[in-house]
């Protein structure tokens, strides 16, 4: 089994805490190896592209380069999204541009930095999970069965966005899909879950307009709690600390600034394959989410 360095970024040290703790806990039971990556530093998230695009993908490979050079591991695995999304690019970019290779093998060297050389790729903890264990690992180990339990997942826009950044994707039968993505509905079926129709798991949540536009986040927020529930589904599965945030907070805010009240619980895909395999909701950090899903749990007798 493959041993990955594990890059939690910013967000899963910060407000996302549950989606770290649960992604620990997880990987452990299912005895699979991450080791935290070492002196690593932000991706470039959103803001930076805006000073200089090539110092977002400069950072990205700054990561990639300390697993391969300095820890002699050949993946790094991002549980966050907007990490994802950034570690793939610089991926991509100096894949395909030879002077943007250049350009971060230059500015590197410069700053006494390992130098990244392309010899490492990026995964999802999706994929990961898929790749080790895929659905019949879970099963393999279920202890309590999500049976009764309706769920739409929730994948957000950057797991897929821009295709061309992700190769390994629409290969055909056991690949994951840019277009329609599944792993997550796999995983979690699995589980004994009913996964729903939900027609907007690649929608915008308006996580880039939170501070600038908190209406419009809140909005399309908005439209993904009600297409949720209009699909029938009791829970909304994240992979995204970014969607995370944005679902639960805008889902308090439609409801004390707009009076639109919405009851679907938001709860990490981990926390939800954790509680399948029988670790305790605190272990998972299911008490730290702003949604209270608890009393939910308790009542389908998952917890």
């Amino acid at each position: 089994m493959a041993k990955v360095a594990y890059y939690p970024g910013c967000a899963l040290e910060g407000s996302a805490g549950p989606y770290d703790k649960s992604t620990r806990v997880l990987v452990k039971a299912l005895d699979m190896e991450m080791v935290n990556l070492k002196d690593y530093n932000c991706c470039g998230a959103m803001e930076v592209k805006n000073i200089h695009p090539m110092l977002q993908t400069y950072l990205s490979a700054r990561n990639l380069a300390i697993a391969a050079e300095q820890m002699g591991l050949d993946t790094v695995m991002a549980p966050c999204n907007g990490c994802y999304h950034n570690l793939k690019k610089a991926e991509y970019e100096t894949t395909t541009s030879e002077k943007t290779m250049e350009t971060v093998q230059d500015l590197a060297r410069k700053a006494g930095d390992p130098v990244y050389k392309g010899n490492v790729r990026t995964v999802h903890l999706l994929e990961w999970l898929m790749e080790e264990k895929g659905p019949e690992g879970i099963k393999a180990r279920m202890k309590k069965s999500l049976n009764g339990i309706r769920i739409a997942n929730y994948y957000g826009c950057m797991y897929t966005r821009p295709r061309q950044i992700f190769p390994e994707k629409d290969q055909g039968p056991g690949s994951e899909s840019t277009y329609k993505p599944h792993f997550m509905d796999d995983l979690l079926e699995a589980t004994g879950a009913e996964n729903m129709d939900f027609p907007l798991k690649t929608a915008c949540c308006g996580g880039a307009h939170t501070l600038s536009d908190s209406d419009t986040s809140t909005q399309l927020v908005l439209n993904l709690l009600q297409a949720a529930e209009d699909s029938g589904a009791q829970v909304i599965a994240t992979e995204c600390p970014t969607c995370h945030s944005g679902l639960e907070m805008h889902q308090v805010r439609a409801e004390t600034e707009f009076g639109i009240k919405t009851n679907v619980k938001i709860v990490y895909f981990t926390q939800l394959l954790g509680l399948s395999l029988g670790l305790s909701p605190r272990k998972l950090g299911v008490h730290e989410n702003v949604s209270d899903s608890i009393g939910f749990l308790k009542d389908k007798g998952v917890i």
